[in-house]
C-alpha cells in the first residue's frame, strides 16, 4: 500500500475506535445528572433563536441541540456515534423538540458550505483527535456572519486534570492526534480559527458538581459511564497492580476536591 492509503486506513480504525468509545458505558446519562446546564449555556451564549439554522457538532445525546430546538431553531444534532441518538430521541420527544439527527465525522461534516446560521459543540469536537481539520469544517459550514460556539473543558480544571491523570494509563495517540483540552486554551483556539472569525469571545466559566459523595463514588461513576475512562481501564484490564493504581489516583484526584468546580472555556465568534 501506498503511504497515502496507509494513513486514509489509519484514520478510518482511528475514527472506528472513537466511535466505539463513546457508545461505552451510558454518556447520556452523565450528561443530564452531571452537565446537563452546559447546553443552555452555550445556546444562550450563541444567541439562538426562533428560525435559526443550527449545527450541533459532536452532539452525543443532544445536551446543546434540544435546548436550540426548543428554542424554535431548525437543528441537526451530528455525531460520530449514532448510538447516542435513541436517548436524545427520547429525551426530545419528551419535551416535545423536534430536531434532526444524522451520523457525521467531525472532521468531514457532509454538509455545504455556509449551511448553518449557528455551528456549536458543548464539550463535543474537543474530542476530535485533529483539532485543524475539525476547526476547518466548523467554519466553512458557517455562513458568513453567522455564529461558532464551543464549550470545552480547560487543561488546568478538573476534567482536564482527570485526562491528564489517566494519560499514563492510557495507549499512546497515534501520530498528529491532539490532546482534547488543548480546546480549552485560548491560544489554542484562536490559532485554530485565525483570520476566519471576528468579534471573538472568551470566557473562563465553572460547574459546580456536587453529585458525588465520596471521591469513591466519583471515581466508579465514570467507571461504569464515560467513555474515555472505560477505554483507559480496558487498555490495562491485564494488570491489576496497574488497574488498582489508576483506582488511588482517580480517587485521590477527587478527594482534592470533594465539591468541585469544573472549569470550561466558552468561545463565541462570527464568521468572517
Amino acid at each position: 500500500m501506498t503511504t497515502a492509503t496507509d494513513a486514509v486506513q489509519a484514520d478510518r480504525e482511528l475514527k472506528a475506535r472513537h466511535r466505539a468509545m463513546w457508545a461505552l458505558g451510558d454518556y447520556p446519562s452523565l450528561a443530564t445528572e452531571i452537565i446537563a446546564e452546559l447546553g443552555p449555556t452555550l445556546v444562550r451564549a450563541c444567541g439562538i433563536g426562533p428560525g435559526d439554522r443550527v449545527l450541533d457538532v459532536a452532539a452525543g445525546s443532544g445536551n446543546a441541540a434540544i435546548p436550540a430546538a426548543l428554542g424554535g431553531a431548525q437543528v441537526v444534532a451530528s455525531d460520530l456515534t449514532p448510538e447516542l441518538f435513541e436517548t436524545g430521541r427520547r429525551a426530545a420527544a419528551a419535551q416535545g423538540a423536534q430536531l434532526q439527527w444524522r451520523e457525521a465525522d467531525a472532521e468531514a461534516l457532509p454538509f455545504a458550505d455556509g449551511a448553518f446560521d449557528v455551528v456549536m459543540s458543548c464539550v463535543g469536537v474537543m474530542f476530535a483527535p485533529h483539532h485543524q481539520a475539525a476547526a476547518d469544517e466548523l467554519v466553512r459550514v458557517c455562513r458568513p456572519g453567522g455564529t461558532i460556539g464551543l464549550l470545552s473543558w480547560t487543561p488546568e480544571g478538573f476534567i482536564g486534570r482527570m485526562f491528564a491523570t489517566m494519560k499514563p494509563y492510557a495507549p499512546a495517540p497515534p501520530p498528529g492526534a491532539q490532546p482534547p483540552p488543548l480546546w480549552g486554551s485560548e491560544d489554542h483556539v484562536r490559532a485554530l480559527l485565525g483570520d476566519r472569525v471576528s468579534g471573538i469571545e472568551v470566557r473562563r466559566q465553572r460547574l459546580r458538581v456536587d453529585h458525588f459523595a465520596t471521591p469513591e463514588e466519583f471515581r466508579d461513576y465514570f467507571k461504569a459511564r464515560y467513555g474515555p475512562t472505560i477505554a483507559t481501564y480496558r487498555a490495562i484490564a491485564d494488570d491489576p497492580e496497574r488497574v488498582a493504581a489508576l483506582d488511588h489516583d482517580l480517587t485521590e484526584l477527587a478527594r482534592r476536591e470533594p465539591v468541585s468546580e469544573w472549569e470550561y472555556l466558552l468561545v463565541t465568534a462570527r464568521r468572517a
